[in-house]
């Protein structure tokens, strides 16, 4: 394994992370039943071995779980790693109620996810999802008083609109956006991806191995946990999984060739799109880790992208990403 992972930049404000980091959600939330906690420290001392220096956590993971158990994993690693979380919103008794991004709202999730990481400052703060209710500006010119204040570094938006972007960059310089993008969902190339290369906003793709399709695991037969998230999304319903096959088979036509699996295929097709792109796949399985980081080893030519680029044209996505309720949120 490749140790000395290369560093990518995010936005123009001096962030560097590894060029694939690791997202933590699936650990503790949105997967069916919590992961092992040991077994989950175990994974991210062994994504620090393995060269990842960015770490992604929310306060809603759990809700607070998840903050919890990277807080205390990370925390022999402090000085190397970056950590991101997000506030946005309402949690109340435990249970997640509806978004909120008022400025009081942003400073108790704040205070909050720098006890729960055990961390003097917020390295990559977003905003999980836009609140239509509060203008932007103020959202962004509260994050901006915490930069001052020492409690945050760096500034981000998730699943934000063009003209959402355009108007917290105004107010405090937006570092990097947080949104899914893989070989299954491209939507964001169109408005999104133009606009924040205009800015010189740095791009985090959650989800690149589409919520684990990608890596050629799931078919029309896989039974998923209660509580796991799959088990309500349209992608996923038993005929778009055997229809959606497609696309797997032409990540196997290159995994092959390239003596790769189709989790590295997808991983470097994301990483080959921009040198501001990072991926930040999730895991609880250690060979899964090794296996997505991998990717960074594996090389697409223009030939092959533009082969890739050729062959998924020609093959339709059943079922949206999402149900409809949960895309309303989104803020696009």
């Amino acid at each position: 394994m490749n140790t000395k992972m290369p560093v990518r930049k995010l936005g123009t404000q001096g962030l560097e992370v590894s060029a694939i980091g690791l997202g933590c959600m699936g650990m503790s939330f949105g997967l069916g039943p919590a992961a092992d906690k040991n077994e989950m420290i175990k994974l991210m001392h062994a994504a620090v071995e393995q060269g990842v220096t960015f770490f992604d956590t929310a306060e809603v993971y759990g809700p607070f779980a998840n903050e919890e158990l990277v807080g205390e994993a990370l925390k022999p690693f402090r000085k190397e790693v970056i950590i991101a979380t997000k506030f946005g919103f309402n949690i109340e008794n435990g249970k997640m109620n509806g978004v909120t991004s008022k400025p009081e709202n942003i400073r108790k999730a704040v205070e909050g996810s720098l006890k729960r990481l055990q961390v003097d400052v917020i390295d990559l703060l977003y905003q999980h999802r836009v609140d239509p209710t509060v203008p932007i500006e103020d959202v962004a010119g509260t994050v901006k008083d915490l930069i001052k204040e020492g409690k945050v570094k760096y500034f981000g938006l998730s699943e934000a609109g063009a003209s959402t972007i355009r108007k917290a960059h105004a107010v405090q310089p937006v570092t990097a956006l947080q949104s899914e993008y893989s070989l299954w969902t491209r939507q964001h190339e169109k408005e999104i991806i133009p606009t924040i290369e205009e800015l010189g906003i740095g791009f985090v793709a959650f989800s690149p191995l589409g919520k684990g399709f990608l890596a050629g695991k799931i078919d029309e037969t896989t039974k998923f946990a209660e509580g796991d998230i799959r088990n309500i999304l349209p992608r996923f319903t038993e005929e778009a999984r055997s229809a959606n096959k497609k696309l797997l088979d032409l990540l196997q036509q290159f995994a092959n060739e390239k003596n790769a699996t189709t989790a590295q295929i997808a991983i470097a097709w994301v990483l080959a799109q921009k040198s501001w792109i990072v991926p930040i796949p999730g895991t609880t399985k250690l060979h899964r880790l090794t296996e997505n980081n991998g990717a960074i080893n594996i090389y697409l030519s223009a030939a092959e992208l533009q082969a890739i680029e050729e062959a998924s044209a020609q093959i339709i996505i059943t079922g949206n990403r999402y149900t409809e309720a949960m895309e309303k949120s989104t803020g696009l």
